[in-house]
């Protein structure tokens, strides 16, 4: 059984808090969100295939992938506004379908005993209405599934 995801977004705000435990060690958690080769394997729900167009990882750097499924393919671009390692991760994350729709993620990364880790993830969105058409559009399943990838990466890569 992996951990479970819990998002927690109040009604009538346009932002969720969003954390996760991983059985892994805060330095390989944060490899697989820095490493694109990493990063491609877990990111998305289980059946889509991720390319990395894009990878700068740094303060001010960005990113751009794209995802592909039997329904089509789907282009997530961002900035990587602040970088601390094993640590903090803020960026941007812009879905191309949806332009001029940003939200920015906050994303830090606890160490727990037993060589466990966290990631606490506070996303703001523009407005109520984008962070509920995100819910809609299977925003819960695809962090779910990717982070369930991830486990299993994590365990793989140990």
């Amino acid at each position: 059984m992996s951990n479970p995801l819990i998002i927690e977004a109040v009604p009538g705000t346009s932002y969720a808090d969003i954390t996760r435990e991983f059985d892994a060690p805060v330095e390989a958690l944060f490899r697989a969100h820095a490493d694109p080769r990493l990063f491609q394997q877990w990111i998305g729900p289980g059946e889509e295939r991720t390319e990395i167009t894009h990878w700068d990882f740094r303060t001010g750097g960005g990113y751009r992938f794209v995802q592909r499924d039997a329904s089509g393919e789907y282009a997530f671009r961002g900035v990587f506004h602040t970088v601390r390692e094993n640590e903090l991760i803020i960026q941007t994350f812009e879905f191309e379908g949806w332009p001029d729709e940003v939200s920015i993620d906050c994303i830090r990364f606890e160490a727990l005993e037993g060589g466990r880790s966290r990631i606490v993830d506070h996303s703001v969105f523009s407005t109520v209405e984008v962070l509920a058409n995100m819910q809609s559009e299977g925003m819960e399943r695809g962090m779910r599934e990717g982070y369930d990838k991830l486990d299993g990466l994590l365990a793989a890569e140990g």
